[in-house]
């Protein structure tokens, strides 16, 4: 057969895998473990071309490593619950379970047809039972230590979802799945204390091998700032009110006290006010503009005031109190002392409102500096034990005496806030609590998990859980003291459920515990884990707490999960971003249709380094399918034309065929190093082509049979990880043996090094000749013997004069004009 038919050389290929039930791999058994893993789908409609590319860049290091000796774990899951199924089910009636295992159905097929190498005994969905049962076991866990809590607090509320969202789901002010802008709500809600965990998490990034802008997006979303709490109070209501400050040098200076419009205490303080109506409308509105905005300098300061005031701890004055939006919740305490002559913002803020400022440091023999003054410089008006000094000394005075009055303390505060985990939605994982009105918050017992999702007809939320509406499901007794009690109806972020899947994996059958400690410790951390970017902030933040609390706990004993990371860039088309709106998107099932799996897998790795985003182009992948297809066809070929062995040391066989065991020989070591060195997966696929141009009719030369069918050989050898099934047909066409149990080739030093090397003739940029050049050669050597080259020599020919010469390695490119 010469006729290259993907169809039918993939269809062939994928039944092998499954009757050699070749990815499958054994908890058990001898070897180096390597777990590699892409972050689950979520199954909504069909995989895109994002998908296949992310898939794609998995499986083709799981080949890697596998073929390199590796024991190579390569699961796949699907992140199950979540609102898109519901919204589905509101639109069209249809039960969310239905039309989430139909989508799970179509990612499963699409998996198969791209050839992905998947160990699907370990398959499993987050809304199955047998997977909710170890989330609500784990909550629990973190229930019993106090990593789980219930709290009154403002929340991020989405009118259209009517849910509630966490800070890092509300985008520009605008929920993320839906772009409804966002409202304050004041609401008991679930939370995990990430706080706690705030420190290690910064500390962790310096142990693992994640590109470093995803680690800068952590540390700046954990956000530590060094400085101290001093404590204003309110003595019209007898309440405390915390201060984070990185500068306690400056408390002298403070007229006002302005809180954020998410602080805890802002309704508080307004309740019975005048204010109180105006306040909450400014909450409110505060709610739906993004943090960049609000932080933005160049804004005009808005704000109101709560009608209250506090005392200044550090000299007894009655300082205002405000709320406005350029305070950040998620900064210190979400209350900050008003600073107008040394702070710009608090400057504009104190124009703005008429508020006095009041200069508390100075340039040392300078005429006073214009305000705001941010520079260095000594105490003044602050005292006489105060004045004149140093801010560090100052402020280590301040503090002192503070603290000796219990009113101020060092303090390092980080702009993370404990996660919100409570959903007022249906499709979800049931949160395992019974509220009694005797005991509180009661753990569901152990025995009795899972605690089930009912059945219910309307998925419609109305400001609480649709669950709330299941009585027969919700009125229980308290497994405490046996009154009667109610089920907590909300249920848990779907980032709950995919914060542990990667540990189920290690031990998906088990029933008596979410995995078997030997599994884990044979598998975990993950050795290479691939996904977006765009989660670099939550799945990823939230995966590496829950990590460190369950070691605190005792169930692991891993402190990180993934030791390397990967993060992929997107697919556009014509510059843009794919979506269904722009009427842009690329779906892989007609490319795999007309062109095969193995183009598509190729073609979206080669178009560009796969950490950057690339454009999609049609030829390209038509070029690709050329590709493969020629190889296929010269090996085909190569395996009907008897051949012996190949040259075994550069003085055997003639030029030609030390050219191309060279060019062979430095293929595998490029493959080898773009794959295990810089995750170059585009220049691995580029060596391949160089490869195969080399072992062409039109450049075979004199070569031996033998020589040329050790280059295909190789060549199908190094593409398999990117086009495994063309690979594999190859392969066996030349050596009847299954390449998937080969071993990866290695090059052999004698061919990496010699005295000449094949220099490549170009004249404004056209290649026109190649010749044997010295290594030793220099620069002006190489100018001179390209320009020697008959095809050159005619080319420069009644030409202006060469202007300038590029020499990079093994070119040399002649400018005329």
């Amino acid at each position: 057969m010469d006729t290259y038919d993907p169809t039918q050389i993939e269809r062939r290929w994928q039944a092998a895998w499954a009757a050699d039930r070749a990815w499958e791999v054994p908890n058990e058994g001898d070897g180096e473990a390597a777990y590699v893993l892409e972050m689950l789908p979520y199954p909504s409609g069909e995989p895109h071309i994002g998908h296949l590319k992310n898939y794609a860049v998995g499986d083709a290091v799981a080949h890697f490593l596998r073929r390199r000796g590796k024991r190579v774990m390569h699961p796949m899951g699907y992140d199950a619950f979540g609102l898109p199924a519901e919204n589905h089910a509101l639109r069209t009636g249809q039960h969310p379970r239905e039309s989430t295992e139909a989508s799970i159905r179509s990612f499963r097929s699409a998996f198969d047809a791209w050839g992905i190498s998947i160990d699907w005994t370990r398959q499993f969905a987050t809304h199955e039972p047998a997977y909710y049962r170890w989330t609500q076991w784990l909550f629990l866990r973190l229930f019993e230590a106090g990593l789980a809590y219930r709290a009154q607090a403002p929340v991020k509320w989405c009118p259209n979802d009517q849910t509630v969202l966490a800070n890092e789901q509300v985008i520009d002010g605008r929920c993320e799945r839906c772009e409804t802008p966002v409202e304050s709500r004041r609401l008991e809600q679930w939370f995990l204390r990430i706080t706690d965990y705030a420190e290690r998490l910064l500390e962790g990034l310096n142990e693992i091998d994640w590109p470093e802008h995803v680690k800068t997006m952590q540390r700046n979303w954990i956000g530590r700032s060094q400085g101290a709490q001093i404590t204003f109070r309110c003595d019209e209501l007898q309440h405390e009110l915390p201060v984070f400050t990185t500068r306690p040098d400056t408390a002298y200076g403070a007229t006002f006290v302005i809180l954020a419009p998410e602080h805890p205490d802002v309704l508080r303080l307004t309740a019975g006010t005048t204010r109180e109506r105006e306040v909450r409308a400014y909450v409110d509105h505060a709610a739906t503009m993004p943090a960049e905005q609000r932080s933005n300098d160049r804004r005009a300061p808005t704000g109101v005031s709560v009608g209250r005031v506090v005392t200044n701890p550090v000299n007894g004055e009655q300082l205002p109190v405000f709320v406005a939006d350029y305070v950040l919740g998620d900064y210190g305490t979400g209350a900050v002392m008003g600073v107008p002559a040394h702070d710009r913002r608090d400057f504009a803020f104190a124009e703005a409102f008429d508020l006095p400022i009041r200069r508390v440091i100075v340039e040392p023999g300078a005429p006073p500096a214009p305000l705001p003054y941010v520079g260095d410089g000594v105490l003044a008006n602050c005292g006489p034990e105060l004045d004149g000094l140093s801010p560090n000394a100052a402020a280590a005075q301040i503090l002192r005496r503070l603290r000796d009055r219990d009113l101020g303390h060092e303090r390092r505060s980080y702009r993370l806030r404990d996660w919100l985990v409570s959903r007022q939605r249906y499709w979800g994982c049931p949160i395992p609590i019974i509220h009694c009105p005797t005991c509180g918050p009661v753990a569901v017992p152990d025995a009795e998990l899972p605690v089930l999702l009912p059945e219910i007809e309307n998925y419609a939320p109305e400001g609480v859980s649709p669950l709330a509406g299941a009585h027969a499901w919700v009125e229980v007794v308290c497994p405490s003291c046996a009154s009667p009690a109610r089920r907590d109806t909300d249920t848990l972020d779907t980032f709950v459920d995919s914060s542990w899947y990667f540990l189920r994996y290690c031990d998906p059958a088990s029933a008596e515990a979410p995995w078997s400690p030997a599994a884990v410790d044979r598998w975990m951390p993950v050795d290479q884990y691939v996904g977006g970017v765009e989660h670099a902030i939550l799945h990823l933040l939230y995966a590496r707490f829950f990590c460190k609390a369950l070691r605190d706990l005792g169930h692991l004993c891993v402190d990180e999960p993934f030791r390397r990371l990967f993060t992929q860039g997107m697919i556009t088309r014509n510059g843009a971003k794919m979506s269904k709106n722009r009427g842009n998107v690329v779906s892989p099932a007609p490319i795999v249709e007309r062109y095969g799996a193995d183009t598509a897998r190729a073609y979206v790795l080669f178009i560009a380094a796969p950490e950057q985003d690339a454009d999609w182009s049609d030829a390209g992948v038509e070029g690709m399918h050329r590709f493969l297809a020629r190889l296929w066809r010269l090996c085909c070929h190569a395996a009907a034309t008897p051949a012996s062995e190949p040259p075994r040391i550069p003085e055997d066989g003639n030029d030609d065929d030390r050219r191309i065991m060279r060019k062979t020989h430095w293929a595998i070591e490029k493959v080898t190093g773009d794959m295990a060195e810089r995750f170059a997966l585009n220049t691995a696929i580029a060596a391949v082509r160089e490869l195969v141009n080399e072992a062409s009719p039109e450049r075979q030369g004199g070569a031996a049979p033998a020589t040329v069918r050790f280059a295909l050989t190789t060549a199908v050898s190094l593409i398999f990880p990117f086009a495994p099934h063309t690979a594999c047909d190859a392969f066996d066409r030349l050596e009847g043996r299954a390449l998937w149990r080969e071993p990866w080739p290695v090059a052999e030093q004698v061919w990496l090094h010699s005295d000449t090397f094949e220099l490549v003739v170009q004249v404004d940029g056209r290649l026109r000749d190649r010749v044997n050049a010295s290594t030793s050669a220099t620069d002006e050597q190489l100018v001179a013997l390209a320009t020697a080259q008959p095809n050159a020599a005619a080319w420069l020919t009644g030409r202006d004069v060469i202007r300038h010469v590029v020499v990079p390695g093994r070119l040399v490119n002649l400018v005329t004009g």
